[in-house]
């Protein structure tokens, strides 16, 4: 199950985010969204659980904490959706 994860503190690490989620279950990946230009966190991210009832664990778990000064927002992750981006002609 693909979790979205918002409103992250800028300061945390893929390994960071991955230790907290692995306290609720199986994790697969993790990845926080960088800036293009500047590689400064977006402040969100996406954590992949090994099953379903870890990723509810999760999101049961983590949605609400606190995390260093920042209320965590976690939650199902949608489909990304195609913005026309500039690979367009």
């Amino acid at each position: 199950m693909k979790l979205f994860v918002g409103n992250l503190p800028f300061s945390i690490t893929e390994d960071a985010l991955h230790d907290e989620f692995a306290a609720q279950g199986s994790v697969i990946s993790t990845k926080i969204i960088t800036d293009r230009d500047t590689g400064r966190s977006r402040g969100f991210g996406f954590v992949e659980m090994a099953s379903l009832k870890d990723g509810q664990a999760a999101i049961s778990g983590l949605n609400g904490r606190e995390m260093d000064g920042r209320q965590l927002a976690v939650s199902q992750a949608k489909p990304q959706e195609n913005r026309g981006g500039r690979d367009r002609y």
